[in-house]
């Protein structure tokens, strides 16, 4: 199974969110990260939805989201040229010998330090979902107390 982002550019109005994930549960595919936000035109907003799945299903769950009175557009960005960002919080262990090593990873990774206490840091980055991953992975030896991901957000270069 492969993984998609899917962007589905909506007329801003209640409801038409869980129309839209009720499509993609009917089917039985889980939603690995959802984001909702308002475009440029204050009426129109875009969701964009990262699911793994069949590529033949899945091209049967956009036929049936074009379908979908509030839907204006919908496109998948899996292979075409697209700009994609994420944000993530991870509050680790930091022990005072540890701390000059997670400070080389805040520098390496571009991120900011957003809270230190006496046991913990609070980071934050975002980027590329490739770059938080990996992000991320360097920080588990530290031992990784709470972990928050923002959904993906994607914008066509096209």
């Amino acid at each position: 199974m492969s993984q998609h982002v899917i962007s589905v550019k909506v007329e801003n109005k209640s409801g038409v969110l869980a129309r839209v994930a009720g499509l993609f549960s009917a089917r039985g595919y889980n939603i690995d990260s959802l984001t909702v936000s308002t475009t440029e035109l204050e009426d129109i907003s875009i969701m964009t939805i990262v699911v793994k799945g069949d590529d033949r299903v899945l091209e049967q769950v956009k036929k049936q989201l074009n379908k979908l009175i509030d839907v204006i557009k919908v496109s998948d960005h899996i292979g075409a040229t697209s700009i994609q960002r994420e944000l993530a919080l991870v509050k680790v262990s930091a022990v005072p010998s540890k701390r000059s090593e997670i400070f080389q990873l805040v520098e390496i990774f571009r991120a900011e330090i957003a809270d230190i206490s006496a046991k913990t840091m609070t980071l934050g980055v975002k980027g590329s979902p490739e770059k938080v991953d990996n992000f991320i992975e360097l920080l588990r030896p530290y031992g990784i107390k709470e972990l928050l991901r923002t959904g993906r957000i994607s914008l066509s270069n096209q």
